[in-house]
């Protein structure tokens, strides 16, 4: 079943605020992390318990962030992406700090979150992203980090080649049309 994502405006004429965007963004990110994390599933991959499976969420929302904050770098000022990064950001720790919640109860999912993505965001500045998407290396660091959350058992020995061979490339590509077309 294909995945139902918001990329356009019902009033396109309307002038949007970046937390305007940052929410749609969000909200499109969410649902994309969670189709892919089903579809790990889906491709035989195990996950241990709802924990674990969130902690893999959390890594795909942290890769749709550095995806969205590379791909608005030549569109919006310094200023004003780190206005959309921020707002994208704490909407996301939002959306998993409540879905956290409902499934593991009580916790400081929120901070772990932010956390996590400012670590996460200094590791992947280091790798290149170009016109033609994300690096080798910056798809392999998302892959790697998959991988050390879903362990190595006979299972999920391969998550690292499904994440670099295939859902990142593929968030890419949706990121990148979901991006040009809200800021449009």
């Amino acid at each position: 079943m294909a995945l139902r994502i918001k990329s356009q405006w019902h009033r396109e004429e309307a002038e949007r605020s970046l937390q305007e965007i940052a929410g749609a963004l969000a909200f499109n990110g969410w649902k994309i992390a969670m189709e892919r994390a089903i579809n790990l599933h889906g491709e035989h991959f195990v996950y241990r318990d709802d924990r674990q499976r969130l902690a893999v969420i959390g890594e795909y929302l942290i890769f749709i962030v550095q995806l969205v904050e590379r791909l608005t770098h030549d569109m919006l000022s310094d200023d004003e992406r780190r206005i959309l990064i921020t707002a994208l950001a704490l909407r996301l720790a939002d959306i998993l700090d409540e879905n956290s919640h409902d499934l593991l109860g009580p916790g400081e999912y929120r901070d772990r979150f932010i956390g996590l993505l400012n670590q996460r965001s200094g590791e992947y500045a280091e790798f290149r992203f170009t016109s033609e998407g994300p690096s080798y290396p910056f798809l392999r660091h998302f892959g790697f980090e998959v991988q050390q959350l879903m362990g190595d058992s006979q299972e999920n020995r391969w998550v690292i080649d499904q994440i670099m061979d295939k859902d990142g490339p593929g968030i890419y590509k949706q990121f990148k049309r979901i991006v040009y077309n809200l800021f449009d």
